[in-house]
């Protein structure tokens, strides 16, 4: 069934939210870079204090911390790496954020996402409904790589 538009409309603005974080995130992160003078450990304080939150935040809304192990083998391997893979984002903004400023930092990081979610929509991987690329996207996507040649040239 199609989501109203209404509903839709709404996780769009949600989503807009959500991306106003990063840019913040990333400015803050780097700052802790500068006081605690390395990424790596930037990184870790950016996740152990998210870790905080979210233990709060789960005991308040599930009222346990556990779940079922037995889970672990029957589950397939790519389930488990969404921590790794954002310790790849979190430490690669503290580390383009002092290079290039927060605009290009932000237009790179999103169109890489957008290259990488064009790619995971067309061949429906981690079980992603399948919404292959057309031209239409295409173009979008060449629009955010001419939006990262503005930005870098002014």
């Amino acid at each position: 069934m199609k989501k109203s538009f209404l509903l839709t409309s709404l996780f769009i603005l949600w989503g807009i939210a959500a991306g106003m974080v990063s840019p913040v995130q990333t400015a803050v992160n780097a700052q802790v870079r500068t006081a605690v003078n390395s990424p790596l450990i930037a990184s870790l304080i950016s996740f152990l204090t998210g870790t905080v939150l979210l233990v709060l935040a789960t005991l308040i809304a599930d009222h346990r911390l556990n779940f079922g192990l037995r889970l672990i083998p029957h589950s397939r391997w790519w389930i488990w790496i969404g921590g790794p893979l954002g310790v790849i984002f979190v430490t690669a903004n503290i580390l383009l954020l002092p290079e290039l400023g927060a605009a290009l930092t932000v237009v790179s990081i999103v169109c890489g996402q957008m290259a990488a979610a064009l790619a995971v929509d067309h061949f429906g991987w981690f079980g992603v409904p399948r919404h292959p690329v057309n031209w239409q996207r295409i173009a979008g996507m060449a629009l955010m790589v001419a939006g990262i040649v503005l930005i870098q040239q002014f």
